[in-house]
């Protein structure tokens, strides 16, 4: 077999000959090999997951979000976590319009008026997942992606906000939380920044209990000024749990937040509802019509509540798989929840699956197209982009330990071929796909970073996943294509 060196997109600033010299050298190498290296592995890799254990690692990992609202002045309900469909008309550009009257559908639930249209309303707070399974040597890691949904962002001005969770998982041997398994580093979002902390870092804490092991977060109200926290942004809890559990119930309701170093209030705690020892510890309830005008927050952002006052809900899972179908072009509905502004080609190998396996999206060159819709707006769009469009989906981001105001985050430029990993690879010479750089992405194009921050332009610590990483052969799977729990459409908890 003839294999031939790929040529460089164009030539990376700040590198030396011989530095691109020895990366493209390793690159013909480590690709020429891959058929052995294929071979061994398929005997000595650890066994594939099942989705069924595949989506008990999304439980067990699932965040603790503490929320803090800013619900007076009649928006009851309106930093409630949600899903995509929660007023049931099928369509993701009425989100926002919709969800500016949910003040609406708690009164209803207030008056227990079941004929009102508002009664067949499914809030159902979700946090949409994947999960990624590769080698890490001969040990098997995962890489899980929490996104966080709110419908309605920056005071109700804006549509679909994205704020993620990631967490890499590394020692995986099928039990989720079995000896000698550890969370090696997260990152989260904090609006254009994505923050990482690793094993050990101040601010780093979880909820240990018998059924999971839960990364802390707090999250800001949709409401505030750019100069303080705001717009859903994401920060880490610097507080032990422990501490938390020790407080009197009559103590202020706040957590010490990464970042600011200082202690921000809450008004919700949202839990992983197939966490039952995590939703036993906090009294969490299902959000449903009949009990909805009881779990409002209903204060000021300002206000503070004591923590018996605080409100506690749980929340399900879905996939980030569910949303793919709606921005393929070959979907005859794409435009009724997107725009066509923002086009992002992706080669697929292997088909968008549902639940049952069944293929939703065809292999090929496909195009998804991922600007927002707004249909309440004059503009039609607040001009974001979704999921698909996302650096972090691709892993291809800047990672950065401080949260600065403003973000300063540095372009990592994967997408453009020029983004390189620890020891110099570029995402097409990981790939072998010489002709995706400024193109198109490759449906298994991903970056694992490993906990550290940028360490030069366009250098990220840690390694694009290389050759044929997804494969079972490999002990691979690109989880991001597939849809693992049911979607339960229409159902309330």
């Amino acid at each position: 077999m003839q294999f031939y060196l790929p040529i460089p997109h164009r030539s990376r600033p700040d590198r030396s000959s011989r530095k691109l010299f020895r990366a493209l050298v390793l690159a013909v190498f480590t690709l020429a090999s891959l058929p052995l290296i294929s071979h061994q592995q398929a005997h000595a890799v650890v066994p594939l997951l099942t989705n069924t254990q595949r989506q008990a690692y999304l439980n067990y990992y699932a965040p603790v979000i503490f929320k803090r609202a800013n619900e007076d002045n009649d928006e009851d309900g309106r930093d409630w976590l949600t899903n995509f469909d929660f007023d049931q008309d099928h369509n993701y550009a009425t989100n926002r319009v919709d969800w500016l009257n949910v003040k609406n559908y708690v009164a209803a639930s207030a008056a227990k008026a079941t004929t009102s249209p508002y009664a067949k309303w499914r809030i159902r707070p979700t946090l949409y997942t994947s999960l990624i399974e590769y080698m890490t040597g001969t040990s098997k890691s995962l890489v899980l992606l929490y996104h966080v949904y709110n419908a309605a962002d920056k005071e109700g001005s804006q549509i679909h906000d994205w704020e993620r969770i990631e967490l890499v998982v590394r020692n995986v041997t099928g039990t989720p939380g079995a000896t000698g398994e550890y969370v090696n580093n997260s990152t989260i979002t904090h609006h254009s920044e994505h923050i990482i902390r690793k094993r050990g870092d101040f601010g780093f804490n979880f909820m240990n209990t018998a059924t999971g092991k839960h990364l802390m977060v707090w999250q800001a109200d949709e409401a505030g000024s750019i100069l303080a926290t705001h717009a859903h942004e994401l920060r880490y809890v610097n507080d032990t749990y422990s501490a938390i559990a020790a407080q009197p119930v009559t103590d202020n309701a706040e957590v010490e937040i990464s970042g600011k170093d200082v202690n921000e209030n809450l008004h919700y705690v949202f839990v992983p509802q197939a966490s039952s020892a995590a939703v036993s510890a906090w009294g969490a309830q299902r959000l449903n019509f009949s009990n909805a005008s009881t779990l409002i927050g209903g204060h000021d952002n300002e206000h503070t509540v004591d923590w018996y006052q605080a409100k506690r809900l749980t929340y399900e899972l879905q996939d980030i798989a569910d949303i793919t179908l709606t921005h393929w072009s070959g979907n005859p509905a794409w435009s009724t929840n997107w725009l066509s502004a923002t086009a992002d080609d992706v080669v697929l190998e292997s088909p968008v699956v549902n639940e049952t396996g069944v293929a939703e999206v065809p292999v090929g060159r496909q195009r998804f197209y991922t600007k927002s819709r707004d249909n309440g707006s004059s503009s039609l769009t607040d001009d974001r982009n979704a999921v698909l469009h996302k650096d972090w989906f691709y892993g291809a981001y800047s990672a950065e330990a401080d949260e600065d105001n403003p973000p300063d985050t540095d372009n990592f430029q994967a997408y453009e071929g020029l983004g390189t990993d620890s020891t110099g690879w570029t995402r097409q010479l990981a790939s072998g796909r010489s002709d995706s750089p400024n193109s198109y992405w490759w449906q298994h194009d991903y970056f694992v970073h490993d906990g550290y921050g940028a360490s030069g332009a366009n250098v990220e610590s840690g390694q694009w996943l290389r050759g044929a990483w997804y494969t079972a052969a490999n002990g691979g799977f690109d989880g991001r294509w597939v849809q693992l729990f049911d979607d339960r459409p229409g159902l309330e908890p």
